[in-house]
């Protein structure tokens, strides 16, 4: 199934305040920030297909990308996890991969889990 940039889109501007906005900030609800961590967690999967690095976004979403050996079995040698907030600054070009790793917002196990970084951000806000 084709990811349309448009519900993409969408999505990420029904909650742009709150990622652009202070951490304390009012929350906007579940559905829609589940909504916009799918869609663009699929469209880094879409636009950089492969099975080399899993990125993982509880409890909303896991997807693999970055061409590369595929992974069939228990832990995946290459992850990248992070929680829906942080993803969304990194998939909007809000923050980086650099930062939010140094901060503690985001790990990243494996040799080629970086490599996510040089496809960042998926949508700029």
């Amino acid at each position: 199934m084709r990811i349309d940039p448009q519900d993409t889109r969408d999505a990420v501007i029904a909650v742009a305040a709150w990622i652009a906005g202070p951490e304390e900030g009012e929350k906007p609800d579940r559905r829609a920030i589940a909504n916009a961590v799918r869609l663009t967690a699929r469209t880094l999967a879409q636009e950089s297909p492969g099975h080399s690095v899993e990125v993982r976004v509880p409890p909303f979403v896991a997807v693999q990308c970055i061409e590369g050996p595929r992974h069939t079995r228990g832990t995946p040698p290459n992850v990248v996890e992070t929680d829906a907030r942080t993803w969304l600054r990194l998939a909007t070009g809000l923050s980086s991969f650099e930062e939010e790793e140094s901060a503690g917002r985001l790990s990243a196990s494996g040799t080629r889990a970086g490599e996510i970084s040089a496809r960042l951000p998926i949508l700029p806000l």
